[in-house]
């Protein structure tokens, strides 16, 4: 894949997964109505080329109010999505969303793969949705948290399957990322050891 970087803009194409054909049509729901979001953790590394499975989709979306996300509940069901932790837009929004509790939406009659939406409620992630990455992907526009800050909080996370993401972002994209950026996320969060040994060694660098 190549990569055409303008600052906070990266475009690409690459062949549809039926994964990315998904995430394309749910976030067109969102864009459609006003609803300002940005992706997050483990799909980020499979969008750039990660080959690994994953049950969910992360996004934190901006807070609303309840009138609002009745509206984008409504337009996710119409779009031929249902919501299986919650049966109802003002249960999931006042006992969920509200107590900063996540929802997942799946297409109807399944399970997996679902979204699963959160309202920031941390200092991080505040800072992912404001300082997002705009994808445009074979045309088609979707919002990724900022590269630097995704793979300091994969390491910090440190899963096997978070530090092989947060490899593989770095190998991909070592060229294009700030360093001292990705340093300072590293350093705030605590993980200098883990970007040692997964990040900075010559034999991950080739």
């Amino acid at each position: 894949m190549e990569f055409e970087f303008k600052g906070n803009r990266l475009k690409f194409d690459k062949e549809l997964s039926n994964l990315d054909k998904l995430v394309l049509k749910f976030v067109k729901v969102l864009d459609a109505q006003h609803v300002d979001y940005v992706i997050i953790s483990g799909y980020i590394a499979i969008l750039f080329g990660r080959s690994r499975n994953t049950e969910d989709v992360d996004l934190f979306v901006e807070e609303m109010p309840k009138e609002q996300f009745i509206l984008l509940w409504n337009a996710l069901g119409e779009a031929g999505f249902e919501c299986i932790n919650a049966g109802a837009a003002e249960s999931a929004y006042e006992e969920y969303l509200k107590d900063q509790l996540a929802i997942r939406f799946a297409v109807l009659g399944t399970i997996e793969p679902n979204f699963e939406l959160k309202f920031p409620k941390t200092k991080y992630n505040r800072y992912s949705l404001k300082n997002k990455l705009f994808v445009e992907l074979n045309g088609e526009e979707l919002r990724t948290s900022e590269l630097e800050l995704q793979i300091a909080f994969k390491l910090y996370l440190g899963a096997d399957k978070d530090l092989e993401d947060a490899r593989h972002l770095y190998k991909v994209f070592k060229e294009h990322l700030n360093i001292g950026l990705m340093q300072a996320h590293i350093q705030a969060l605590g993980v200098a050891k883990q970007a040692e040994r997964i990040l900075w060694k010559d034999k991950y660098q080739s």
